[in-house]
């Protein structure tokens, strides 16, 4: 696990949090150490398939220049390279920035901000070709380290395709990481029915009456033949980690029931699955 992104987006604390996972961990690795020091970790290593995390960022200069080339390399040796990348808005970065009176590591002779849109722009190629993008702007420590340990704690294999589906409701916002988006606020809508509107999406009178309609079996179906199609493909192209969001207004009642089948589905395919229920806690 290459752990990355913007200074100040939490990645020493979700280095801890692997750590807990029992990773070996090191930080502030130089790119250009890391094969050998995979290859030495390995040589000591008791353990077949012993799992390692680092953090790389642009605390070392040579980081952008060398990264590309060196993590292909790595893959090439045949291991396995998962990139993490971290980040969160410019308020929340110059509050945390603040709060710890830390100078940028980029140039602590520029003032803050800039630092923050330089490097956000300097990363922008690593953050394209990361397998999951993470934003921490809502999150503190403690969420932070339980996120990263819910996401990867059960992970079997890294090797293989990993569905995370986050249902969520539109009117808090989209998702950051999601790869793949349903919007599925055209289906029959329970919160307007008074019997159903204080329950969620994960009770079953909600999810009968979601299953209930023509258009949802439907959408059901088309979703079943696209992601029989598509999921083959990423697993090809070696990725290890698929967003999917599921979207409705509120995020407590269809996207919640419609994660939960699709996920059903895809786990009875042989893929390991997660699912978030971002907003299920809410009120409307």
């Amino acid at each position: 696990m290459v752990i990355t992104g913007l200074s100040g987006s939490g990645k020493s604390t979700a280095l801890k949090a692997f750590e807990d996972l029992g990773y070996f961990c090191v930080d502030n690795l130089p790119v250009q150490l890391l094969l050998p020091f995979l290859e030495i970790q390995e040589g000591f290593s008791r353990k077949a398939g012993a799992r390692v995390a680092v953090v790389m960022d642009l605390r070392q200069e040579e980081f952008l220049e060398g990264y590309q080339e060196i993590f292909q390399k790595v893959r090439e040796q045949g291991y396995h390279l998962e990139i993490i990348f971290l980040e969160a808005s410019e308020e929340v970065l110059l509050r945390r920035f603040s709060q710890t009176r830390r100078p940028h590591p980029l140039d602590p002779k520029l003032p803050l901000l800039d630092c923050i849109r330089l490097e956000r722009q300097a990363l922008r190629d690593l953050k394209e070709i990361a397998d999951l993008v993470l934003d921490t702007s809502e999150l503190n420590v403690h969420q932070l380290r339980r996120d990263i340990k819910r996401r990867f704690a059960k992970r079997k294999d890294l090797t293989h395709l990993l569905v995370h589906f986050i249902s969520f409701g539109f009117k808090y916002g989209v998702p950051a990481e999601v790869n793949l988006l349903f919007d599925v606020r055209f289906l029959p809508n329970p919160y307007f029915e008074p019997e159903l509107k204080r329950l969620t999406g994960l009770d079953d009178k909600v999810r009968r009456y979601i299953l209930a309609s023509d258009v949802t079996l439907r959408f059901l179906n088309l979703c079943e033949q696209f992601l029989h199609f598509l999921l083959p493909q990423y697993s090809k192209e070696d990725k290890s980690y698929l967003v999917i969001g599921i979207g409705c207004t509120g995020g407590r009642h269809r996207s919640v029931s419609i994660a939960e089948e699709l996920s059903f589905m895809v786990k009875h395919w042989g893929y390991e699955t997660l699912v978030t229920h971002r907003d299920l806690t809410k009120e409307g």
